[in-house]
């Protein structure tokens, strides 16, 4: 096969360190954009950008050029950065360490959008840990739970 073809959707969760509810308005919908725009620039087409106060959810296009990790090193180490020039209530903003990154079917694509899309309305009734650990089970995912959060 001469060409190398690839079309890997991926929907990454990641908090803010310690779960600080830090994303407001008008932060809020900069950051989105922010995230969005490095994920273009690395060829990882942006689909969906959104969370909540204290964590982001991002499906993306999973470019051939670049590693999960240092898609997920890029979106951290730049919008924590640019998110320190917004003010004085975000000079110690950080993201938490860990994150999570999940496949996602083309024929989920729309459901997926949808979900980030209703984040506010989805935290009324569920913490990011509930959501986070309800991920982690339908994925059928590993973990301790005294190594998920930081």
């Amino acid at each position: 096969m001469g060409q190398s073809l690839v079309k890997n959707y991926v929907h990454l969760i990641f908090s803010t360190k310690n779960r600080n509810p830090l994303i407001h308005p008008p932060v809020e919908g900069e950051l989105y954009n922010y995230l969005g725009g490095i994920c273009n620039q690395l060829e990882c087409q942006a689909v969906q950008v959104g969370g909540y106060l204290d964590h982001v959810h991002i499906l993306c296009m999973l470019s051939k050029k670049i590693t999960l990790m240092k898609l997920i090193e890029e979106l951290k180490s730049h919008s924590s950065k640019w998110i320190k020039t917004k003010g004085v209530g975000y000079q110690n903003f950080y993201w938490q360490s860990g994150y999570g990154a999940f496949s996602v079917s083309p024929s989920e694509i729309d459901k997926i959008i949808t979900y980030i899309t209703n984040q506010h309305e989805h935290h009324r009734k569920k913490t990011f840990q509930e959501e986070y650990r309800d991920f982690l089970k339908r994925y059928n995912v590993d973990y301790d739970e005294r190594y998920v959060w930081d």
